[in-house]
């Protein structure tokens, strides 16, 4: 069974958290920090970028492989795919206002909408193709 959308929305979400983690190791070279912060707060804010994308990544990646299982509802994957690329564009965000923006928090808001409104709705679009699939079963 080919899960391209999954395969894609992994993918690219790997090559994002191994981002936050680079810049990570390297604040902490740059520091020499081998644990914890060290009080510096650049360092704070990129752990907790990697961290944050860390935390909301799984979830996500449980919803979209999920509707995508469930594809056999054609009208799944337009929806899915579209919430997927807004809850990468809200990871990316978040982490680049995490990385790279010390007092503006509005790109670190607008990446929070981002992920969260997605994850809703990919738990709603997942209930929906569920009854849609139950609905098809009694049908037969």
């Amino acid at each position: 069974m080919s899960l391209p959308i999954t395969t894609l929305f992994v993918s690219l979400l790997a090559i994002l958290l191994f981002s936050l983690s680079v810049r990570v190791i390297k604040l902490r070279r740059s520091n020499q920090v081998s644990l914890g912060d060290g009080g510096h707060e650049d360092l704070q804010r990129a752990i907790r970028g990697q961290a944050n994308c860390a935390e909301y990544s799984p979830i996500a990646i449980l919803l979209v492989l999920l509707a995508e299982l469930q594809a056999a509802q054609a009208w799944v994957t337009i929806p899915l795919a579209v919430l997927a690329a807004a809850f990468l564009l809200g990871r990316i965000l978040h982490g680049y206002a995490f990385a790279a923006t010390a007092g503006d928090i509005t790109k670190r808001v607008r990446g929070m909408q981002l992920t969260l409104f997605p994850l809703v709705l990919l738990a709603l679009l997942n209930l929906a193709a569920l009854v849609a699939g139950l609905a098809g079963m009694g049908a037969t």
